[in-house]
């Protein structure tokens, strides 16, 4: 299973400003600048063969496969499945026999509890001060909004253990940037469709989307993805640009953000 997270607004292509969505009032905080990427797991290889979903249990299930080799194809591969009750009783309704709701039961991968993410920030000029600059984090999970913050006067002004230097150069102009990465784990409590909100911001103490000022929520960007039950990997990225001000060094423009998911 692919699923690539899908923007709901592009700001910087339309100059237009993003409506913010009602995200849930309670709020968790955390501060990303301790994350570090050597945290996230191994890849797992993809294979020609990936777990079996839910959905394809229960269509070989009602296309007549006979219990042995369904159950045989779990062994083999397992079942990103729902192995809740509800879920069992669905796959029971579907058609599926006994022996085969004991194989989903043995053989499902053990559901997603967060999403490893990694945070890339690349800064395009030549500063290691910054001033009134932040990026905020916003996932909407059920009842409460998860913040995740970071400081780009913290990271510009000490060495990141994984950072590297990105050489652009092109016939008119060299220009390097500095490019710093962050890895962590996203708690989440629920499944299925989630939205994310990136923001630059000048306010250090921000905790929800409804305290940005309308310039911020002009250049904020939204996202939503896909939150699987199981899955043998859950990866997404977080790319986020910055351009030192040609005038003020200590002034960082914020150039938009791009954020995507991995299931597999």
């Amino acid at each position: 299973m692919l699923a690539h997270a899908l923007v709901a607004a592009l700001v910087l292509a339309t100059g237009q400003a993003v409506p913010v969505l009602p995200f849930p009032g309670e709020t968790r905080t955390l501060n990303i600048i301790q994350w570090d990427p050597n945290q996230l797991p191994r890849i797992y290889e993809r294979t020609d063969q990936l777990p079996l979903s839910d959905e394809e249990v229960a269509k070989l299930a009602q296309a007549g496969f006979d219990e042995a080799s369904i159950v045989k194809m779990l062994e083999q591969r397992r079942c990103a499945c729902d192995a809740s009750a509800d879920g069992l009783i669905r796959l029971k309704q579907a058609g599926a026999t006994k022996a085969v709701l004991d194989a989903v039961s043995t053989h499902a991968l053990k559901p997603n509890r967060a999403l490893d993410l990694l945070v890339t920030l690349d800064f395009t000029g030549e500063s290691r001060t910054a001033r009134e600059a932040y990026l905020y984090f916003f996932v909407e999970d059920g009842n409460l909004t998860r913040l995740f913050t970071a400081s780009l006067s913290e990271l510009l002004g000490r060495q990141n253990a994984n950072e590297t230097r990105v050489d652009r150069s092109d016939i008119l102009r060299a220009r390097t940037v500095r490019r710093i990465q962050l890895a962590g784990q996203v708690p989440l409590k629920t499944y299925g469709a989630h939205r994310v909100l990136v923001v630059a911001s000048a306010n250090p103490a921000l905790t929800h989307p409804s305290q940005l000022t309308e310039a911020e929520r002009a250049k904020a960007q939204v996202y939503t993805f896909d939150y699987p039950r199981a899955s043998l990997q859950s990866l997404c990225r977080l790319t986020a640009g910055y351009r030192r001000d040609a005038v003020l060094a200590y002034k960082w423009n914020f150039q938009g953000s791009r954020f995507e998911c991995e299931w597999n």
